[in-house]
Parts: C-alpha cells; structure tokens; sequence
C-alpha cells in the first residue's frame, strides 16, 4: 500500500470557502463538526452538502417513514446552526443506495463548482475493517464520488460541459475515517458546539446521554493519540493537497 502523503494543509487564514460532501444527515457531526465550528469562527464560509435524507435512520417504528425527510434535513439545519453554518445543499438521494455513479458525480461537481470552496471535507473511500462503522457503503460511495468530484470533474471545464457553472479547482482534500490518518485538530474549544449539534438529531439517538459520554470518550482518546494534554478533545484527519 502506498501511504498518504504528509499533511501540508493551508492556514485557515488563506480559506474563504470550504465544501462538507456526507452521505447522511448527522455524519459530519459524528466526525467533524468541532473542526467546521473551528473554521466558521475563523471567518470561513462553509457550505454542507448531504447526499441522502437519511431514510433509513431512526428507531421509531410506529412513525410514518414518509416523514423521515423533512425530519432529518429540518435536524440537520439546526446541527449545522450551532457551528456556524448557514447554506445546506441535499441532493435527496436515497439512503442505503448510493453508488458513485456519474450522476453523482456531476451533482456533487455542480455544487463545487456553485460554492467555489478551497477545501473539501468528505468521508473516506476505503474501509477501515478495525471501525467498520464507520464504513457504511453509503459513506463508501459518497465520499468516492466526492473525490471524483475534487479530482478531476469539477475543474475540468470538458467534464460535465453542460453545466451553467464554471468549472473550479478546490486544491484541498480532507477526509475523515480514512485509515491512515496524517492530521489532528485541537477541537477543545468547540468541543460543546459538538456535542450540540450531534444531540439536535433527535430522532436518531435513543439514549442521548449514553451518547454524550460515548462522544466525549472517543474524542478524548483521539486528543490522546495527537499528544495532547489530558482533557482536550480532537478530530482526526487525512487531508491531501492537489
């Protein structure tokens, strides 16, 4: 296997807009969401884009499925609200059944190339079998045609040439539950921003409590892999630059 390259990320200084591709409602506050509060207080704009609607979430047998949807984009808005994030994109695919598909592909190329980001976060398109989890095929898929998206079909002015937007270079990578990991943020200072958005999904945590001291010990224990000081909190990374 060839491993990932160091990490050489651009300052936040140098970002103006930063692009969030997920498969599901929820998945970027699991992973991320400390680090996007991070850069949205640093002035950056970022932009969520969820594949699916999450159909397939949730542990309410008695409620009509056919309000799932709106449930969970509604939960995700207010997520993305407590750590800064104003413009959702849902792409309305459905949950359990994504592919990397060329459709797929251009959806996402289209929203790249409308929010014009220098950074992409996105999952990661290989299984990591030790957390396996956190390698649901939809995530698989989705963060595969994400990366299509970065490299090349967003910037690739032949690529989806009947697309209205311009095409655009993003330049920067970063995915999360990728199996090698070449970076770490300090998310000690957004850490409750966190635990907030994770816990507006109220539809899919049956013991919210048994949540937050889950959460809390997981990011913990990655704060304690980067070197850091006991009681900080970190999200960890794999970020490649173009």
């Amino acid at each position: 296997m060839v491993s990932v390259p160091e990490a050489n990320p651009r300052p936040d200084s140098e970002i103006e807009r930063a692009l969030v591709v997920m498969a599901h409602p929820d998945d970027i506050d699991f992973g991320g969401a400390g680090t996007v509060a991070l850069w949205t207080k640093a002035g950056i704009e970022v932009h969520y884009c969820i594949v699916t609607d999450g159909q397939a979430g949730g542990f309410e047998p008695d409620r009509d499925r056919a309000e799932i949807p709106a449930v969970r984009r509604a939960e995700q808005t207010t997520a993305a609200q407590h750590v800064g994030v104003q413009k959702l994109h849902f792409l309305g695919y459905v949950d359990g059944s994504v592919e990397p598909t060329s459709a797929l592909v251009r959806d996402i190329s289209r929203v790249i190339r409308t929010v014009r980001p220098q950074r992409l976060l996105t999952q990661s398109p290989e299984r990591v079998w030790s957390r396996l989890h956190v390698s649901h095929p939809d995530h698989l898929a989705a963060a595969e045609a994400a990366v299509r998206a970065f490299y090349p079909a967003a910037g690739n002015p032949h690529a989806y040439s009947d697309l209205a937007e311009e095409a655009w270079d993003v330049g920067e990578l970063w995915m999360m539950d990728h199996p090698e990991i070449n970076h770490y943020v300090d998310v000690t200072d957004t850490f409750d921003q966190k635990l907030d958005a994770l816990l507006s999904h109220t539809s899919q945590h049956r013991d919210p409590d048994g949540l937050r001291t889950g959460i809390t010990a997981t990011f913990a224990a990655v704060a304690a892999e980067a070197g850091l000081p006991p009681n900080h909190y970190a999200e960890s990374f794999t970020v490649v630059r173009l």
